[in-house]
Formats: C-alpha cells, structure tokens, sequence
C-alpha cells in the first residue's frame, strides 16, 4: 500500500482543480527507491508540456494535470487527467508495485477524465490526449 499521507499532496489537488488559481499540475515521487512513501515533489502552470520536461526515466510517478482545449471558437474545457508515469531505467521492484500504488492514488486524486500510463516522453503529448478526452467526454468534432 502507498502512503499518500504528506498534506500537501491534498493542498495541491486542490489547488490544481481550482479555477482561481494558475497551478495546473503536479507530480509524486516516492520519497526513496525503498520506500512506499509519496511526497509531492513539483508543480507548475505550464501544463502537460512542463509536466512531460521534468518527468525522470529513472522514477515511477504519479503526474495529475488539468488540460484545456476547445472544441470550437463557442467552447472551452477543462479536464483532468492522472498520468502513471514508469521511466525506462525504473528498477523491476518498483513496476511490480505501481499497479497496487496506482489504485491507492487513485483514492487521492479522485476527480479525473482518462487515466494515461507513460512510459516515454512521447507519451505525455497534448494532441493524442485531447483526442481521448474529447471521446471520453462525447464531444468530438473532428470526426475522430
């Protein structure tokens, strides 16, 4: 089970899900390649693209992002997504856990569209996420 217990992973949910402030993601790191322990190590306002420069191919993570798109010049959305993050150089006991620590995060950061498991930076880019929130949400104009 993950200790998700630091009050600031709380403080920053809800601070990226607030509309009154800038903050739009945040990542948890484990405290060490030993523990269980989660700790809220960053988070910014540049969305997805600021997300996608710090993730570390070394780490598992746990990223949490509002995304903003339009589906035409009338409409704007806000969605969250959770990001599982496993770098390539992430060490095997670690991949073993995260399916396990995935879920109790999950109980954390509760409010999300679609769930995006990253492997590579690649995998962390707007356009195909977009595509999936728009057929999550049932909104797609692009016939897509």
């Amino acid at each position: 089970m993950a200790d998700l217990s630091d009050p600031k992973i709380d403080e920053a949910y809800l601070d990226v899900r607030s509309d009154k402030s800038d903050t739009n993601w945040l990542l948890l790191d484990y405290e060490s390649d030993r523990s269980d322990k989660l700790q809220l190590t960053q988070t910014g306002t540049g969305g997805l693209d600021e997300l996608r420069e710090v993730l570390d191919d070394s780490k598992a993570s746990y990223g949490y992002v509002r995304v903003s798109y339009s589906n035409d010049k009338e409409s704007k959305r806000e969605k969250f997504i959770l990001v599982v993050w496993i770098g390539s150089k992430c060490k095997v006991m670690r991949k073993a856990k995260i399916s396990v620590h995935t879920a109790d995060v999950k109980a954390v950061l509760r409010v999300f569209s679609i769930e995006v498991a990253a492997k590579e930076k690649d995998d962390v880019n707007e356009g195909p996420i977009v595509v999936r929130l728009r057929k999550a949400g049932g909104a797609s104009y692009d016939g897509v």
